[in-house]
């Protein structure tokens, strides 16, 4: 086994006020990799942002500022996290989520307007149909 040293003493981590947490096993059990470099920088900027439920309000064009993503990217990282099941987006907040047992691999990505129009959970569209129940058009 390794033995580990402090290598600053004067300038060791310590727990100050509110605290961003992610498991050791996104790493060792494949999430980091199951993500491209935008999906990372989002997840990453979720786990900061959340609150201790994993919960943080911010809008689009506040984190496309912060993270210098164009909206496209925004959105596919954004519906890619939905989809890889690691955030929950009611079309106002975010949540992170517990993570699942293992990685989920990407699903097809919302490429077309039409793809957008019917998956996306943040659609107006998609937004009014979950608050009216799945029967209303």
């Amino acid at each position: 086994m390794i033995e580990k040293r402090v290598l600053v003493a004067e300038r060791v981590r310590q727990i100050r006020g509110s605290f961003a947490f992610i498991e050791h096993r996104f790493l060792r059990a494949g999430f980091w990799t199951s993500l491209d470099r935008h999906e990372l920088f989002l997840y990453l900027f979720f786990v900061v942002a959340s609150d201790r439920q994993g919960i943080s309000f911010y809008s689009y064009d506040k984190i496309c500022t912060l993270l210098m993503l164009t909206i496209d990217e925004y959105i596919l990282a954004r519906d890619g996290l939905i989809n890889k099941d690691l955030i929950a987006f009611d079309g106002t907040f975010f949540q992170v989520l517990s993570l699942p047992d293992e990685p989920v691999r990407a699903k097809s990505l919302l490429t077309t307007k039409d793809d957008m129009t019917q998956s996306d959970p943040a659609t107006i569209g998609q937004i009014i149909g979950n608050i009216l129940g799945e029967g209303h058009d």
